[in-house]
């Protein structure tokens, strides 16, 4: 017999899935929104608590990996077979436990639930799966606690975390990688980030990930003394990847000497680099220590290698295998200990078949390679470093902006930034400069970004068309602040009721949509 779902409960259950499409949209770290996401389930759906454990194919066994609503639980793993979370990874189908004190198989083993929760809790866990060609792959389970009741009432529950499940095994599969690899460092004796949400740096922004791999290697090579060389176009941040793997060096507490090669002129980087005497050349009027010599003990950053003169170039090699230089001027051997970090935006190897880079020096810096991706290349960086830029400059200049429109979203997610994170932090603190109000929208963005589309400048446009078109971007906007309440939201845009509540039927929003559902569920056995 089929059951009928009312029509209610129908509702709830996809507004929950908009707002956990919403969860899973690229604005943090991974685990952070999965965090998010066991919440709402939680709170819309009257759970009293959610899970989400991941195989390790390495032992074959799950590990809780998320949970939400439970301050106290204990790190345990399931064996295929062992408990209700075992037999569904063994079997690949879900398990409706009605009220857990009746069920021989339910262990109580991750949270240490009483008595009393056991007698009026039921459980609920489904499998977590990819649809691959040779067939399903297991990659973990999601599981709730709810109120008990009759099995056919749990089934609608069943049915929907079925296909949340779905909907999260792509993020299952990464943080399944994610686990392998704080495995690997682990047993290289490295430290994987301490976040808990991988390989993360408190200055660095990284949800895409080609990022975290790029954060995974800083975590390598950090401890070590290795020559470090970050690849990647201009703008993209390798002056602060420089500063996160001085900081989990050894050499943390020494000093971080910055050189820019191409800001100075070619006669004067020398001069820079190792020092000079007094009298060594006309305007050296005192001794100067080099950058090698200020750096002693600590690392050295030269950034844009690839402008340094064959001259230099035979220096900073001499200076990096013998660790040792003599100023301009001066025949005094000076020993140094410096750790080289290079960076560079030009193709090395063009340069080598050119005869304007040194092949020794090349192979001596490119121990350990880091290509950094353009921001075009990672485009769910674009939105958490918007964010971040935004809080930034907000505060800096004393702005109360606290979001971005959804329009001025798709503009930023649409521009393909060829300056990469620079640009994107010149045209956010722009933004907040220009913006009047408490939300950056598409006409704060810099020109560069704006298209006809975007602005609502298309000359297919009549005047009532483009007018129309800002009423609804202030509705929406008006309505996801008031979280879809239209009274408050006609407050806000200092409107009347009547007046909102019609624009909102004429423009065919949903406001329902934009309310945070509450924390309601049927009363079972009704």
């Amino acid at each position: 017999m089929t059951r009928t779902i009312p029509t209610d409960a129908l509702v709830g259950y996809f507004s929950t899935l908009k707002q956990v499409i919403r969860e899973m949209a690229p604005r943090g770290a991974m685990q952070t929104g999965l965090k998010a996401l066991l919440r709402t389930l939680c709170e819309s759906h009257g759970y009293k608590r959610a899970l989400l454990t991941i195989l390790d194919p390495e032992t074959n066994s799950m590990r809780l990996s998320v949970t939400y609503g439970s301050q106290k639980y204990a790190q345990v793993s399931y064996t295929p077979g062992q408990g209700v979370t075992g037999k569904v990874m063994d079997s690949g189908k879900p398990v409706v436990v009605p009220v857990m004190k009746d069920h021989e198989s339910f262990l109580n083993l991750a949270f240490g639930r009483t008595k009393e929760e056991m007698a009026r809790l039921g459980f609920i866990c489904v499998p977590v799966m990819n649809e691959a060609e040779g067939g399903k792959e297991i990659l973990g389970t999601l599981s709730v606690d709810l109120p008990a009741g009759p099995e056919e009432e749990l089934l609608p529950d069943l049915r929907f975390l079925e296909v949340v499940a779905a909907m999260v095994a792509k993020e299952a599969a990464t943080l399944q990688e994610e686990m392998a690899m704080q495995r690997h460092l682990l047993a290289q004796g490295m430290t994987p980030g301490a976040s808990g949400d991988g390989y993360a740096h408190p200055n660095i922004v990284a949800a895409s990930k080609a990022m975290r791999m790029v954060l995974q290697q800083v975590s390598q090579v950090g401890p070590s003394r290795a020559t470090v060389l970050l690849r990647g176009e201009s703008g993209t941040g390798k002056e602060l990847l420089a500063e996160a793997i001085h900081s989990v060096s050894p050499r943390t507490g020494k000093p971080l000497v910055k050189l820019n090669c191409a800001a100075l002129p070619a006669d004067l980087v020398e001069s820079e680099l190792f020092g000079h005497q007094k009298g060594a050349f006309t305007g050296a009027v005192a001794n100067k220590k080099g950058m090698f010599e200020l750096a002693h003990g600590g690392t050295l950053f030269l950034d844009e290698i690839g402008e340094l003169s064959l001259d230099a170039q035979a220096k900073v090699l001499r200076a990096v295998q013998e660790r040792e230089i003599q100023r301009l001027g001066s025949e005094q051997v000076i020993h140094v200990d410096v750790r080289l970090i290079c960076a560079t935006n030009r193709s090395l190897e063009k340069m080598l078949e050119e005869g304007t880079f040194r092949e020794d020096l090349f192979y001596r810096i490119n121990v350990f390679p880091i290509f950094i991706p353009p921001l075009r290349e990672r485009r769910q960086d674009i939105l958490p470093l918007a964010e971040h830029f935004m809080d930034h400059f907000a505060g800096e200049y004393g702005k109360s902006v606290k979001r971005i429109s959804t329009p001025a979203i798709d503009l930023l997610a649409q521009y393909h930034w060829p300056g990469n994170v620079r640009e994107l932090g010149n045209c956010m603190e722009r933004a907040v400069l220009v913006c009047d109000e408490e939300v950056i929208r598409t006409y704060h963005l810099p020109p560069s970004l704006q298209t006809a589309e975007s602005s609502a400048t298309d000359t297919s446009l009549s005047f009532g068309e483009a007018v129309a078109r800002f009423e609804q971007e202030l509705l929406v906007d008006a309505l996801k602040k008031s979280r879809g309440n239209m009274l408050q939201a006609a407050r806000d845009l200092k409107a009347s009721y009547r007046i909102v509540n019609y624009k909102v039927k004429k423009y065919r929003i949903d406001s329902r949509k934009y309310a945070v559902a509450r924390a309601k569920k049927r009363p079972y056995g009704q």
